[in-house]
């Protein structure tokens, strides 16, 4: 099996899809089950003490987690978050937030994918997430 997505029609989906103003989530390389992205951070995604955001971590890992999907069935939009599960490991600072998804498991309706986010610089991750996805009945 090949990857169904180039990083250029990620990005391109990503831009069009979920439109607004801002720093954008930006896929940076795609392979079979495997993605890694970048967000460049402004004070918009910063807590007190100058750490990235949990929400901000949220949402990168969730953002690659869905490209990781598409790794496998392409552009389907209707692939949706089931359950997010996110540890915080260590403050995340840096002046952009990176996200390096795997799948786990890929089966007929239900994708696993773990995601490590890291702030620029860092050599340990973050945060460690787990992300299931619910596939639509026709890519199974």
């Amino acid at each position: 099996m090949i990857c169904q997505i180039s990083v250029d029609a990620a990005n391109e989906f990503l831009r069009t899809t979920f439109r607004g103003d801002g720093p954008r989530n930006e896929v940076t390389a795609t392979a079979l089950d495997h993605v890694s992205m970048r967000l460049e951070v402004n004070e918009t995604h910063l807590r007190p003490g100058n750490y990235i955001s949990g929400p901000t971590q949220m949402a990168l890992a969730d953002s690659a987690a869905y490209i990781a999907v598409m790794t496998r069935i392409g552009i389907v939009p209707m692939a949706v978050t089931s359950t997010l599960n996110i540890n915080f490991l260590r403050p995340c600072m840096g002046s952009a937030l990176l996200a390096d998804a795997t799948m786990l498991k890929f089966g007929k309706r239900l994708a696993v994918i773990e995601v490590s986010l890291y702030g620029e610089g860092q050599s340990k991750p973050a945060s460690h997430s787990v992300i299931t996805y619910t596939l639509p009945q026709d890519t199974a």
